[in-house]
């Protein structure tokens, strides 16, 4: 009997990675690169690892990328210290190995709007980080970059030099190393923090969608991860905007690999609602097709 293709067979790599730097923020917020030049020549903006926190650990846990930089054999992730294993995590120290699965799950695949909106939530903001950096060697696309945390920001931000027509003048926060790149980005938060847009992501984002005129609004595609609350939402934004939008989704998994099927949720399908797993049929679907409970 033929079995159909499986395109995420023999793509994802077993690697003994080692810890090159690793610093806390507040927030129990974690940034961490790795010394994983297999996985980072192959990840692309949206895959995800599955890390063995620690030797004595054996359930895994799923990291964003944030960046790879295959040329130096690197990957960078970022993530809050939740639980047992990431805690685990937090307390490994440069020379270290960590053992990891990777690159897993179906990556962004920008359609190339010129004008591609990106809304990272907490620890969605890593996925977003990749996404732009991607972005930035494509000099046709202005992106814009919308982060939210209610914790403080795994960064210093600074005010922005760059313009974003449509954003309120007090909202000046950006991300440092966006800002680098020449990328637009505004913060936003509901903990008053100096700079930010007081509120949730998607309402800066209506507030910046509101302000373009109907051709600029027409050259719009939304990327966003984040928890699902603001995901919902921002399927509703890309709803009644009529916006084409790539979300992708959190859940917890055990094999990440679509052998257990612990990670499925309801998608829209030509052929009906299907249940698909996060780890390997995504975890990037389109915004319209979730089903959200």
């Amino acid at each position: 009997m033929n079995m159909p293709a499986r395109p995420h067979r023999d793509t994802i790599l077993v690697e003994d990675a080692e810890v090159l730097e690793s610093v806390a923020h507040a927030g129990r917020q974690h940034w961490m690169k790795l010394a994983a030049p297999r996985i980072a020549a192959r990840a692309l903006p949206g895959s995800f690892l599955h890390v063995r926190c620690a030797p004595r650990l054996p359930m895994r846990r799923p990291m964003s990328i944030m960046r790879a930089n295959p040329a130096r054999g690197e990957i960078e992730i970022l993530f809050k210290v939740h639980g047992h294993g990431t805690e685990l995590l937090a307390q490994a120290k440069p020379g270290e190995q960590l053992n990891l699965l990777g690159p897993i799950g179906v990556p962004f695949e920008p359609s190339g709007k010129r004008r591609p909106l990106l809304i990272g939530g907490g620890v969605g903001i890593p996925p977003m980080v990749f996404l732009a950096e991607a972005m930035k060697r494509e000099k046709t696309l202005a992106p814009f970059v919308i982060m939210g945390s209610e914790v403080p920001f795994p960064f210093q931000a600074r005010p922005s030099r760059i313009m974003v027509p449509g954003v309120p003048p007090a909202t000046i926060a950006t991300m440092p190393l966006l800002e680098d790149w020449g990328i637009a980005c505004r913060l936003a938060s509901g903990a008053g923090f100096p700079g930010c847009f007081e509120g949730y992501v998607t309402d800066l984002a209506r507030t910046w969608l509101e302000a373009l005129p109907a051709d600029a609004r027409a050259e719009v595609e939304v990327f966003a991860c984040g928890p699902t609350p603001m995901l919902k939402a921002v399927a509703a934004l890309c709803r009644d905007y009529a916006l084409p939008g790539r979300i992708s989704l959190e859940e917890y998994m055990a094999c990440a690999v679509g052998g257990c099927a612990g990670c499925v949720v309801g998608v829209e399908t030509p052929a009906g609602r299907a249940m698909k797993r996060v780890c390997v049929d995504g975890p990037v679907f389109d915004a319209a097709s979730v089903v959200f409970q």
